[in-house]
């Protein structure tokens, strides 16, 4: 399983719906789990800048990844990026011996 980051910023529309705000999350939760079902949340976290949530997941595959982010588009993000991330530890053993 990959690791991955999903940065969304929500349209204008969405973020001025206050009060829908919290059953148009629970909607697109619904349906990322239902298409990608092994997919596994790692965290959930509201932004103050300039994206409005990051979320932490695996995913078993890029093209996994890819969908997690077409399926946020398609459900009121301006942007939804999943940009690949590892372990810091992992980042360390990666870079071992590059500089050789």
């Amino acid at each position: 399983m990959g690791l991955f980051v999903l940065m969304t910023k929500l349209t204008p529309e969405i973020c001025g719906d206050i009060k829908r705000r919290e059953a148009i999350g629970k909607e697109w939760k619904k349906k990322v789990d239902t298409l990608c079902p092994d997919v596994k949340w790692i965290s959930h976290l509201a932004l103050l800048g300039p994206y409005d949530f990051m979320d932490i997941y695996e995913a078993d595959s890029v093209e996994t990844a890819a969908k997690v982010s077409m399926i946020t588009r398609a459900n009121g993000a301006v942007t939804a990026e999943s940009w690949p991330a590892m372990q810091w530890s992992e980042f360390i053993d990666v870079m071992k011996g590059v500089d050789d």
